[in-house]
């Protein structure tokens, strides 16, 4: 489809829901970024996995990464809260090709510095993330953590300061207070954070589809009207 008819389209659809709707898609489009993305691997339970995406998308991170080299990504509607629905889902899961690789290649090539969240690497705090630069940031396994193979191929490491006697938090937990303190530095700074406009048109368009009941019926007939 090209972009004059999506464009089209969504003038078209946006017809069939609520203003109140429409206003709620714009201002979240408004405010999501893919300035920083979240990278899982191998998450191996649904609740855990599940509510980082919830916190993805609570702090307007649109662009997930999901390396399913052991363990499949199993999305609960319960615990997301159907939060998956709204966030764009990249996932590896090749059999053959490594996709810890694959995955680094696509994001390098997008220009991301891919960092790994541990608690267990002598490297930055997550105060110290350069806010100008686009990241990744990696959560591996509630088990060990990411893997050996991460390791080997991030760039850095950065961990959250803790002042108890345990050593980790809880996964979830992990990836809920790097968003804050990111989505709150980034608000506060002078970057260029916003999706590009593509981008916000084409999840307008999705996120209608969506929305709207026997849209892609409506889709259809527009299209017959006006082909």
């Amino acid at each position: 489809m090209d972009t004059k008819t999506r464009n089209n389209l969504i003038e078209y659809l946006k017809d069939f829901t609520t203003e109140s709707r429409w206003v709620a898609i714009n201002s979240v489009i408004a405010n999501r970024t893919n300035h920083f993305t979240v990278v899982l691997e191998d998450l191996h339970k649904p609740h855990n996995a599940n509510a980082v995406l919830r916190s993805c998308d609570g702090f307007g991170i649109q662009d997930i990464h999901i390396i399913e080299n052991n363990t499949e990504f199993d999305s609960d509607k319960q615990v997301s809260m159907g939060s998956h629905n709204w966030l764009t889902l990249n996932r590896y899961n090749d059999p053959i090709n490594d996709n810890i690789k694959t995955c680094f290649d696509t994001l390098k090539s997008q220009g991301y510095t891919i960092l790994a969240t541990s608690p267990h690497e002598n490297d930055q705090d997550l105060s110290d993330i350069a806010i100008n630069k686009k990241t990744a940031l990696v959560f591996g396994t509630e088990r060990r953590g990411i893997s050996d193979r991460v390791k080997n191929l991030v760039d850095g490491f950065v961990k959250i300061p803790m002042f108890g006697f345990s050593e980790s938090f809880n996964i979830s937990v992990s990836a809920a207070i790097c968003l804050y303190d990111l989505r709150i530095r980034l608000e506060q700074s002078d970057v260029k954070w916003n999706l590009d406009n593509e981008y916000q048109e084409q999840l307008k368009f999705n996120w209608l589809r969506q929305t709207i009941k026997a849209s892609d019926k409506l889709i259809e007939k527009y299209m017959r009207e006006k082909g």
